[in-house]
């Protein structure tokens, strides 16, 4: 098992991509400290867990988006497992299609505060933790980051702000031997899509249009979004730091 004994922290770990990583690391040995403001989903997630991984998940009801919360459940997560080898940056948010005059300032700060600003926060509360372990952080940014976005101008800058935060970070951290990376998917069938897709007249026709933008012909799974994770948690990516995995099923080969 490739992550037998070691502990990841995921937040938005309750569903979509979230959930995709927790299997794919749990199915490799890992302990996972999972973090979500839902608790009935996270709950519900974890009923959905064969008993022997369930006893290999702390779960912790949190909202990112307070930063003196998230900070605090990571420190208690860490206590708890006694040591942190990775942090996933999944938790986001996707506000319904807007044009930049639609868009309140107020809006844009939330977006920014969870997309970005708790990426910042967690990743702030676990260095120390991670140079113990020579560990990885993993920020789960989007393809909108580098193609950007029509009537999504505060998600895909939130989105750049992960990647060029991803970047600086790994300057930081690489003489600890911690690594940092992002991968950025394009579309992944998840809760959060799906409720984008909502907020559009015709949600069906949404959904089968960018299924369609990728060459492969459908959106990605969110255990496919986990695997990437993984590799870039492990000593299979020993080289790799400061990258921005783009995980777009070919969609920007034609764009």
């Amino acid at each position: 098992m490739r992550f037998q004994n070691r502990v990841v922290l995921i937040t938005g770990s309750a569903a979509g991509i979230g959930a995709g990583c927790a299997q794919v690391f749990l199915d490799e040995g890992a302990r996972v400290i999972s973090l979500d403001r839902d608790q009935t989903a996270l709950e519900k997630w974890l009923e959905s867990l064969v008993p022997a991984q369930r006893e290999q998940v702390w779960p912790i009801v949190c909202d990112v988006a307070n930063t003196a919360q998230l900070q605090n459940a990571i420190q208690s997560g860490i206590q708890s497992f006694g040591r942190l080898d990775c942090l996933i940056n999944n938790a986001g948010i996707h506000p319904p299609a807007l044009t930049i005059a639609e868009t309140s300032l107020e809006l844009v700060e939330q977006v920014m505060r969870v997309n970005f600003i708790a990426t910042f926060a967690a990743s702030q509360a676990v260095v120390e933790e991670l140079k113990k372990t020579r560990g990885t952080i993993i920020n789960i940014s989007s393809m909108t980051a580098v193609l950007g976005q029509e009537n999504s101008t505060a998600y895909a800058a939130s989105k750049g702000a992960q990647v060029s935060f991803t970047k600086s970070l790994a300057l930081e951290l690489a003489r600890y031997g911690v690594r940092v990376n992002a991968i950025l998917p394009s579309n992944v069938d998840t809760p959060l899509m799906r409720t984008w897709a909502a907020s559009l007249p015709d949600p069906e026709a949404a959904l089968d249009r960018v299924a369609r933008l990728q060459p492969l012909g459908r959106m990605a799974t969110p255990d496919e979004i986990g695997k990437i994770a993984l590799f870039l948690a492990t000593e299979d990516s020993s080289f790799l730091t400061g990258q921005a995995i783009e995980a777009d099923g070919g969609a920007a080969l034609d764009y």
